[in-house]
């Protein structure tokens, strides 16, 4: 028996067969800075709470601020204290760089990822796609 069918109607048929495709819609996102300008001081107060959010050592992130912002500062319990006058919109920019390029997976995108030490280097691992890089250094 032969059947005659012709090339939409086969596509069709295909189709009808294919699982059902869901978009990811949900996009990374970190807890918002709180920051605080006191005088000549700028206080970022949930360092930790974003740190703990993006995996990530607050050391290495406040090193990143500290050189990006090119202002001096340190770490006061879980917050950050910068030695300036520094806007909330600048923090914010600066932690979407160091997400950027120290958390998202260069491969496919997601922020699943976890520094490992190997031999004498750490390693960004995607815990998504099995992707693995060097860490920058800052």
């Amino acid at each position: 028996m032969i059947m005659d069918y012709n090339y939409s109607e086969l596509l069709k048929k295909a189709k009808k067969g294919l699982p059902e495709v869901k978009k990811e819609s949900s996009r990374f996102e970190f807890p918002k800075a709180v920051v605080e300008v006191i005088g000549r001081q700028t206080t970022i107060r949930n360092l930790s709470d974003i740190a703990k959010a993006l995996r990530r050592d607050p050391k290495h992130i406040v090193k990143f601020l500290l050189k990006e912002l090119a202002i001096p500062g340190n770490m006061t319990g879980s917050e950050l204290v910068l030695q300036g006058k520094i806007y909330e919109s600048m923090v914010k920019k600066k932690l979407e760089d160091y997400i950027k390029e120290f958390v998202l997976c260069k491969e496919c995108g997601k922020a699943d990822t976890v520094v490992e030490k190997k031999a004498d280097a750490l390693m960004v691992k995607c815990e998504a796609c099995g992707a693995s890089r060097p860490l920058q250094a800052i």
